[in-house]
């Protein structure tokens, strides 16, 4: 962020050839033309839906942890891209161990838009405890 500058910075510089990467092989597989991408757009997408992500999932807002989600399974395979190394080469690892990372998280994230999603509101308790008939003394 902090070097984002005009052009994108050292982050778009290290993007361009992975998206390039993975349009090149999304339009074989698909057989039609990707419309281009500005990187620079692309990092100001990251940026936000990290940045808009992290402050709202800290705050336990479940949009959040959406947003953070999004942002994993969408960057994580083109960011981390250890499927292009072989195992024996110095760049495989250290991928390897970041797409792993992000994995981890995304469950974690799975993990806590499950329990939001599975506890009662305080709506659900009131309207509950309303409808509780009361023994009657005898």
């Amino acid at each position: 962020f902090n070097d984002f500058g005009v052009d994108g910075g050292p982050a778009a510089k290290e993007l361009a050839p992975k998206l390039d990467l993975v349009k090149a092989h999304l339009s074989s597989r698909l057989g039609v033309a990707l419309p281009s991408v500005e990187v620079r757009q692309v990092v100001v997408t990251i940026i936000a839906l990290k940045g808009v992500g992290g402050i709202l999932f800290v705050i336990g807002n479940v949009v959040g942890a959406y947003l953070l989600a999004f942002y994993l399974v969408v960057v994580s395979p083109i960011l981390y891209d250890f499927y292009n190394y072989g195992p024996q080469e110095r760049h495989f690892s250290p991928l390897l161990t970041e797409f792993l990372q992000s994995v981890a998280l995304f469950g974690a994230l799975l993990f806590f838009i499950g329990m939001k999603n599975s506890t009662p509101s305080k709506r659900s308790d009131k309207s509950l405890k309303k409808r509780a008939p009361k023994p009657k003394a005898a």
